[in-house]
Formats: structure tokens, C-alpha cells, sequence
């Protein structure tokens, strides 16, 4: 390579740095969208040991105190739908590093809210800022690696992300040991200003000014417009997102389920869910390692949604008293299926509906995030809508996500039907 290639990769691979030498820094790129990917479950999942002792000292009910969650999520869906766009006109650092600094700001005022109904804003404006991370590193992704290579590349990511839903509940459930609810927010706006640094300093630009969009609103409109268009890239859309309403049932509604209606201790519920975690994590990289490149994306991730369908069927028969009386050992085992079926379906379908858009990474990875949080908001107060002393409400919730998945997989997607070769449908080894 020319010295003036050799120095500009060397001296400008934190402002300007093109697409070959971000790849040559994988290892680190790997690192910081881990950790922007891992963001939104450490915000989501520290909190969950919290939320009985939140309904206590902010006097609201369950339900209202869900919508803490449900807020978060909806800023998440709408916060990428703006984002997305604009990493794709101005590149992705810049839109990111707007979107961290709101985030640690509004975290930091979720700590001092004396309402349920301030704290249910400020969330709101913690998920919209928030949404920066997830929809750009998706695109970044997108950016820097194709096909095969790339659906490899998301379970990796899987491995880096997956570690902040194993180990937040469990730091939740230590912080409570320590002090109230209000010090998980102290310790994700530490969480957040750090990520920002290491992204100011390590996370280069990798989107060249020759790929980028030049219009405005409406051609961002026009360009998602033409991605839902995409019969097949809206199947795997409306598959990723109703498989992550299922996962996201899970969450909202596992404390409850294990604290109150089983009886277990906070930490307990933080050992079970980092347990659960391992799984989704582990089922991600047998995916990466072994699958890929060995069975075709479509394959696999109809083996995971089937896994999630039965897991999910066997929920709603054991919490509906089928099987008669069950403890939280059964259930538990239910939920652990459940969640590490979640490593064939999650990575494969971003993979799938990104390799069809590589001329609008952000864009598309707006419309897959979006989809995916506004569906899951929509799940998270229906699994308490009959209170806190039955787990029916969530087995159902995801029963019939996973029915909706499976239908529009098969129905939308027709993976029995793709050519070979096209858009990642079959591995070139295959």
C-alpha cells in the first residue's frame, strides 16, 4: 500500500477512517459496538430487580410502573427512525456522538424523578437518545462486512452484547443491596459518559462521503418507502421484530413472574436471568462458528423460531395448570429454551434483511430496530394486564408472537423459494 495510504490509516482512523482500515482494526471495532449494543439490555436489565421496590416508593401499580420499560422502548423505535437516516446523509460518528451525550444526560435526571409519570418522560428521552447506538451499529455492520462474513460478525457481536444481560441484573441486584432504585440510574450514567469517550476516541467514520445521501426528510422517506416495498425484506423485518416482542415478554414481565408469584429473592432473579442470558449467548456463537457457512441463514433461523414455538406452547400449558401445580424449576426451564433459541433467530435475521440493503444501511437498520421496539412495547404492559399473581399473560404474549413470526417468515420470506445465491439466502460455500 502507497505511504500516503499507510499514514492517512495510521493518523486518521479516528475522524476519517476508511473502510479497509476499520476492518483491520476488527478486534477494536468489535469492542465499542459491543458496547454500544449492550447499552440498551444494561438500561433495560440492571433496572429489572428494581421495579417491585420502584412500585413501593413511587406508590404506582405494576402496570404503570411497566410503562417505565414500555417508554424506553417506544424511544428506542421512534429515536432510530430519525437516526438512521441521518447517519446516512452526515456518517455515523457524528449522529452517535450527539445521541450519547442526551443519553447520559437523561439518565442522569431518571435518578432524580419523583413521579412514576417523570420518570416514564424522562425514559422516553433516555430511549430516544439511546436509539443512536443500536441503529448505528447495525449500519457500521453494514459498512464494513457482507454476506457470510457479516451474519458471522453479528454473533460475535452477540458474544460482546450478550454479556451486559448476564451480568446487569446481577449489578442491579448488588446496587439494591447498597442503596434504592435511584442508584442503578447513578451507575448507568457512569456506564454511558465512559462509552462516549471510547467512542470519541476509538470509533472511526465509516461511511465515505461518496456513499452518503445527500437529501432530506423526503428522500429518507422515499428510501424507506422502498425498503418496505421489499416483500422479503419486510418478512424478515416483521420476523426479527415479533421474535424480539416474545424476548422482551420475557423481560418485562420476569421479575414479577419470579419475585412474586414464585417467591424468589432479587438475586435469585438475577442468577436465572444471567443464566438464560448464557444460553441466548451460547446458541449465538454455536450459530456463528458452526452454523454459518455450513447451513443456509434460512435454515437456521427456522430452527430457532420452532424452538421459540414450542418453548412458548410448553410456558402456556405449565403456568395455565395443564401439568397442575409446577414450581419455578419448570418454568425456568421453559424461559431458558426460550431465550437461547434467541441466537438463531436474532442474528440471522438482521443478517438476511441487511444484505439486501447496502445501499441504505441506516435506513434499513432504522426500519429493523424500530419495528423490533415498537413491537416489543406494545408486548410489555399486556403480560400484566391481569395483574402481578399469574404468569399466564406472558405466555400467551409470547405464544402468539411466535406464531405471528413463524407466519410471517413463512409467508413473507418463502425461504423454500430463493434462487441461489440470492441476498444471502445460501452460502456461497453451500
Amino acid at each position: 500500500m502507497p505511504k500516503s495510504g499507510q499514514k492517512a490509516t495510521e493518523e486518521n482512523i479516528i475522524q476519517t477512517a476508511p473502510v479497509e482500515a476499520a476492518r483491520r482494526t476488527g478486534l477494536l471495532v468489535t469492542l465499542v459496538l459491543g458496547g454500544l449494543t449492550a447499552l440498551p439490555p444494561l438500561s433495560m436489565d440492571m433496572y429489572l430487580p428494581a421495579l417491585p421496590e420502584v412500585t413501593d416508593a413511587l406508590h404506582a401499580p405494576a402496570a404503570t410502573i411497566q410503562l417505565t420499560l414500555t417508554a424506553c422502548l417506544a424511544g428506542m423505535a421512534l429515536g432510530q427512525l430519525v437516526v438512521g437516516p441521518m447517519s446516512d446523509k452526515w456518517g455515523r460518528r457524528r449522529p452517535l456522538l450527539v445521541g450519547m451525550v442526551v443519553y447520559v444526560l437523561a439518565t442522569a435526571v431518571c435518578a432524580l424523578a419523583p413521579t412514576a409519570e417523570l420518570l416514564i418522560g424522562f425514559r422516553l428521552l433516555q430511549g430516544l437518545a439511546g436509539a443512536a447506538g443500536i441503529v448505528i451499529a447495525r449500519a457500521v455492520v453494514r459498512d464494513l462486512y457482507d454476506g457470510v462474513e457479516m451474519a458471522r460478525f453479528f454473533s460475535t457481536l452477540m458474544l460482546i452484547s450478550g454479556v451486559a444481560p448476564i451480568i446487569a441484573p446481577l449489578i442491579g441486584g448488588q446496587i439494591l443491596r447498597l442503596t434504592d432504585w435511584r442508584g442503578v440510574f447513578h451507575v448507568l450514567t457512569v456506564i454511558g459518559f465512559l462509552l462516549t469517550l471510547v467512542v470519541w476516541r476509538f470509533l472511526g467514520e465509516t461511511l465515505p462521503e461518496e456513499r452518503r445521501h445527500e437529501g432530506g426528510v423526503g428522500q429518507a422517506l422515499r428510501t424507506m418507502k422502498g425498503l418496505l416495498a421489499d416483500r422479503v425484506f419486510t418478512g424478515y423485518m416483521l420476523t426479527g421484530g415479533l421474535a424480539f416482542a416474545a424476548l422482551f415478554a420475557y423481560i418485562s414481565a420476569s421479575p414479577f413472574v419470579v419475585q412474586e408469584i414464585y417467591g424468589a429473592s432479587p438475586q435469585t432473579f438475577s442468577l436465572l436471568f444471567g443464566l438464560n442470558s448464557i444460553g441466548l449467548v451460547a446458541v449465538g456463537q454455536i450459530n456463528g462458528k458452526l452454523l454459518v457457512g455450513r447451513v443456509s441463514l434460512d435454515k437456521a433461523l427456522g430452527w430457532g423460531l420452532g424452538t421459540i414455538l414450542l418453548a412458548s406452547l410448553a410456558l402456556l400449558l405449565m403456568t395455565s395448570g395443564v401439568f397442575g401445580e409446577v414450581g419455578l424449576v419448570p418454568v425456568a426451564a421453559g424461559l431458558f429454551v426460550l431465550m437461547s433459541a434467541m441466537g438463531l433467530a436474532m442474528p440471522n435475521t438482521n443478517a438476511q434483511a441487511l444484505m439486501r440493503t447496502p445501499h441504505a444501511a441506516g435506513s434499513a437498520s432504522a426500519l429493523l430496530g424500530t419495528t423490533s421496539f415498537l413491537v416489543g412495547a406494545v408486548a410489555s404492559p399486556l403480560v400484566g394486564i391481569a395483574g402481578e399473581h399469574t404468569a399466564v399473560p406472558m405466555a400467551v404474549v409470547q405464544l402468539t408472537c411466535a406464531v405471528l413470526a413463524a407466519a410471517c417468515f413463512l409467508g413473507l420470506c418463502r425461504p423454500w423459494r430463493a434462487a441461489p445465491g440470492a441476498a444471502g439466502t445460501q452460502d456461497p460455500a453451500a
